[in-house]
């Protein structure tokens, strides 16, 4: 636990506030518990059992709760498996493997096939969308759609946004408020404050590699792409530029003010799912 929290107090601090929101959860939902080989792995499930299945993951810092604001607009169309990310602060294991080794592809291996899923359509978001990336360029024939929401792995990481951020930081629950609002590009209101205290507490991954052309190249599969176009933390240009280059065939599209937490896009993911 003290690999991926400040504390022990601290990890269940923020684990306690996520199964408080979790009972906010405004659509019927089935609580699993899945055993994979990286350990116990959480998923909350919404929608028709008979609807197109999509497994969604989230990005750094976040959990199922990633999913509140679209899954009213999903659940009625989607089967949607909301999934904690392993190592991230959900209800998942907490261990971290290396970005790059066959642990997270096997974990989620485990996952699909826990799920009772082959193949599914995938939906990630940020750190989500570079694991997505990663599983649907290892196993095409087990994603049947991409959808990536600023996706890691493809533009370049930026750092711009840490010299503005740096002076918030010692400003306690208010100053942390306000470092969200400049890496998000949103103003988030009381769930600033909920991001804030989570990286209070939780010790977020450095390092998420950019992918080598050839990864790329082997998205085969229906791709959609969404980027904020004032992303703070990846440079959604560089992203739009590869896409095209590498995966042709893929839905770009870009939103004008938009940061890197993408906002309202369930209508358009959902016309590419269904």
């Amino acid at each position: 636990m003290s690999e991926i929290y400040r504390t022990a107090a601290g990890g269940e601090a923020v684990r306690e506030r996520y199964r408080t929101a979790l009972d906010e959860w405004p659509v019927p939902a089935t609580r699993l518990r899945l055993d994979t080989r990286a350990g116990e792995t959480f998923v909350l499930v919404s929608g028709p059992v008979d609807g197109p299945p999509v497994v969604a993951l989230h990005g750094s810092g976040g959990n199922a709760t990633t999913w509140m604001a679209d899954i009213a607009v999903w659940a009625p169309h989607l089967r949607v498996h909301a999934v904690d990310v392993i190592g991230e602060p959900g209800l998942s294991a907490p261990v971290r493997p290396e970005l790059g080794s066959s642990a997270h592809v096997e974990w989620l291996d485990d996952v699909v096939d826990g799920l009772g899923l082959d193949p599914t359509a995938l939906l990630g978001m940020s750190l989500g969308g570079w694991l997505a990336t990663e599983y649907a360029s290892r196993r095409p024939e087990r994603v049947s759609r991409l959808v990536l929401l600023a996706p890691g792995g493809f533009g370049r990481r930026t750092f711009g946004w840490v010299p503005r951020a740096l002076p918030f930081l010692a400003l306690g629950a208010w100053g942390r408020r306000r470092v969200v609002r400049i890496v998000t590009g949103a103003d988030l209101g009381p769930v600033a404050t909920s991001i804030g205290a989570t990286f209070g507490e939780f010790r977020p991954r450095r390092e998420i590699p950019v992918f080598p052309d050839a990864v790329l190249e082997r998205l085969t599969m229906p791709v959609l792409v969404v980027v904020g176009d004032r992303d703070a933390m990846i440079d959604s240009a560089g992203t739009v530029r590869r896409v095209a280059a590498l995966v042709p065939h893929a839905d770009v599209r870009v939103v004008d003010g938009a940061g890197h937490l993408l906002l309202g896009q369930a209508g358009a993911v959902l016309e590419f799912l269904r």
